[in-house]
């Protein structure tokens, strides 16, 4: 089995694709998101795994876009609590380093710890992981990364603090891609990922998130991104819990009548 990642042995990603998928999975890493959702679109990994939201810092907009656009499904959804560490070579202090780099999420989800140390730059990078490998591999100094205890355990390097998330409570979802197939087997789920394009008309969002309270739904997520062909019109991205599955069904016919297009992109279990 062949799993698409975003990162390198060590990140987040490639912790969900071994929590999720076991050891013995292929993990094949890409350097963007796009590639991920690309290679899954194309057939050439059965499965990928895309973060999509964290507790603390918020969606990650361009990854709705991705899934609408290769036209992938959610399979299922995980919840990984994050831990950033700060980390640089062995036999360096706090007081050696004077960068920082990660993913710009680490670096916001932790600009409080580096209040304290207005010496140290914090630069963006492309993944918190790689930039761990690349202090390893070109042995450089005054230079520290925010990534997993198990990225420092691989890359062998030095701790300097741990747990260093201004929020500790803080996680991050991702959900697992795959070709549209909406085969549930024996499958029951309890929550749906769905996009709808409104109709155009004064009061619609409205009354489409009355008909779901009032059929006791629980929108537990309302994303909006602009239609890119359809100037200061918006497509809405929605995650939706329920009991009884029909009672969905039925809301979703509803909502393709009287609101605007539906696609659904994902009925999986709940894992919150």
């Amino acid at each position: 089995m062949k799993i698409a990642i975003q990162g390198i042995p060590g990140s987040f990603h490639h912790q969900v694709a071994i929590n999720c998928f076991g050891q013995d999975a292929e993990i094949i890493g890409f350097r963007t998101f796009e590639e991920v959702a690309r290679c899954v679109s194309q057939v050439a990994c059965d499965f990928g795994v895309l973060a999509i939201e964290n507790s603390i810092a918020g969606a990650i907009l361009p990854n709705y876009e991705l899934i609408d656009r290769y036209n992938l499904t959610i399979k299922d959804e995980y919840y990984l609590p994050i831990s950033h560490n700060f980390m640089c070579l062995k036999g360096q202090s706090i007081a050696d380093i004077t960068e920082v780099r990660s993913h710009p999420m680490a670096l916001l989800q932790c600009k409080k710890f580096f209040e304290q140390y207005p010496q140290i730059k914090l630069i963006d990078d492309i993944d918190t992981a790689s930039v761990a490998r690349r202090i390893r591999d070109e042995r450089i100094k005054n230079v520290g990364a925010i990534a997993s205890k198990t990225a420092a355990k691989i890359y062998g390097l030095e701790l300097l603090a741990e747990n260093i998330q201004t929020v500790k409570d803080n996680f991050t979802r991702f959900i697992i891609l795959q070709k549209p197939v909406l085969d549930l087997g024996f499958i029951k789920p309890n929550k749906a990922s769905i996009k709808v394009t409104m109709k155009n008309e004064k009061g619609i969002l409205a009354r489409l998130l009355t008909v779901i309270s009032e059929s006791e739904l629980d929108l537990s997520k309302i994303q909006s991104i602009p239609v890119i062909d359809k100037p200061w019109e918006y497509a809405f991205f929605i995650d939706l819990q329920f009991d009884d599955y029909k009672v969905y069904q039925a809301v979703i016919e509803v909502v393709k009548k009287e609101f605007g297009d539906v696609k659904v992109f994902g009925e999986y279990v709940n894992r919150k």
